[in-house]
């Protein structure tokens, strides 16, 4: 089974470009959200870890944020907690799909958590800062503070970009990153 990563910078589309590839895909941040709703388990963690902000289940974004905010260390807790269980989902998903032939992992953290594997093809999207922005703020419960300390966690761009295989520029029109990924996964899946 083939792994495709794509990579880039918060708000650059990379969800976006990895529906495109209509094939089995892995999306971290929707797991994420699954776990704060859904894990009573994850949550009383939290709100062992962090009493001050965490209340009643399900566990919320608003209260997360308000940790964050307050001390950014606050963000190591909530990841100690939650990346474990992401990873856990992403093999479980891995193993349902091993007999497909490729795969797309869409996972923010994808470097920094060490998810990599040698034979994975990584597509890094890259996107004009001004239109990220300009999608961020498009985005319901923006949180630019959050938003910014959240990028500390990631590896520099440029980084990331070396490391890919690949790099499709997106200039958020949809017919043209449509025609881009579509070209792109013929290439991945012939070789």
């Amino acid at each position: 089974m083939k792994r495709i990563a794509i990579v880039g910078e918060i708000g650059s589309g990379k969800t976006f470009a990895a529906k495109l590839f209509g094939l089995p895909t892995f999306i971290a941040d929707n797991e994420v959200n699954k776990i704060y709703n859904k894990s009573r388990v994850a949550h009383k963690k939290l709100k062992k870890k962090l009493p001050k902000f965490i209340y009643s289940f399900p566990t919320k974004k608003n209260e997360l944020s308000n940790a964050v905010n307050k001390n950014i260390e606050n963000l190591k807790i909530i990841t100690k907690i939650i990346h474990p269980l992401v990873r856990q989902r992403m093999n479980i998903f891995l193993n349902k799909y091993k007999k497909k032939g490729a795969v797309v992992l869409d996972i923010p953290l994808y470097f920094e958590n060490k998810i990599n594997k040698n034979d994975d093809v990584v597509i890094f999207i890259e996107a004009p800062k001004k239109k990220i922005n300009k999608a961020l703020k498009k985005r319901q419960r923006n949180n630019t503070k959050l938003l910014k300390k959240l990028g500390f966690l990631q590896i520099s761009k440029n980084v990331k970009k070396k490391r890919s295989h690949y790099v499709i520029k997106n200039n958020f029109k949809s017919e043209n990153m449509k025609k881009k990924v579509k070209i792109l996964k013929k290439e991945i899946l012939r070789k």
